[in-house]
């Protein structure tokens, strides 16, 4: 899905989510029909439809798996998604065990929202390594180290930095209001092509 800035927004019910994806990657609309989406908003205390976004996605999925069984054996299979159990599974690290105790830290401790010196905010996705080392290096810092980074970023204008970060592969991403909300619309995140 390639998306234009004066594009309709999205519809946020979640059947309409899967149908919008799935026309637009060019699958049979015969597959829906398989489809139920059980639950509704709101799942989680958020400003963003999450559920929904889980929800869809899980059920693209496995649809999608549903219908290379049908082109494999002629036979349809029913899928259904519960939204609660789409959005437990977007938050499965919370319940994540390890040898009968807690996971290992999820989140690298570069990770996260520092403000810029434009007053804007960032937010630093350093989990890979790569990813982090990019980030120091873009910064000029010496090491891994918070207060380093939030210095450096003191001299930083937020969307100059996470456009110098994008195209360094990087994971950055300025933070903005809804209201901005229009700049992500005129630069896409992402483009999918069918081959």
């Amino acid at each position: 899905m390639n998306a234009q800035p004066d594009a309709a927004p999205v519809p946020l019910e979640p059947s309409d989510v899967v149908a919008a994806l799935w026309r637009d990657a060019g699958l049979p609309a015969e597959a829906l029909a398989h489809l139920k989406l059980d639950g509704a908003e709101p799942v989680l205390p958020s400003s963003f439809a999450v559920g929904t976004a889980a929800q869809a996605s899980l059920g693209a999925a496995a649809l999608a798996a549903a219908a290379l069984w049908h082109s494999r054996t002629g036979r349809w299979q029913d899928v259904s998604v519960d939204m609660r159990h789409a959005i437990t599974e977007f938050r499965s690290e919370r319940y994540l065990r390890v040898d009968g105790g807690p996971a290992p830290e999820l989140w690298d401790k570069l990770a996260g929202i520092y403000r810029c010196g434009d007053g804007r905010w960032v937010r630093l996705h350093t989990n890979f390594p790569h990813h982090r080392d990019g980030v120091v290096r873009l910064l000029g810092c010496a090491t891994n180290d918070k207060a380093a980074v939030q210095a450096a970023l003191d001299k930083r204008d937020a969307e100059a930095f996470e456009t110098a970060a994008s195209d360094a592969g990087l994971v950055v991403a300025a933070l903005r209001s809804f209201e901005n909300g229009t700049a992500i619309r005129r630069r896409p995140p992402c483009t999918a092509c069918r081959r």
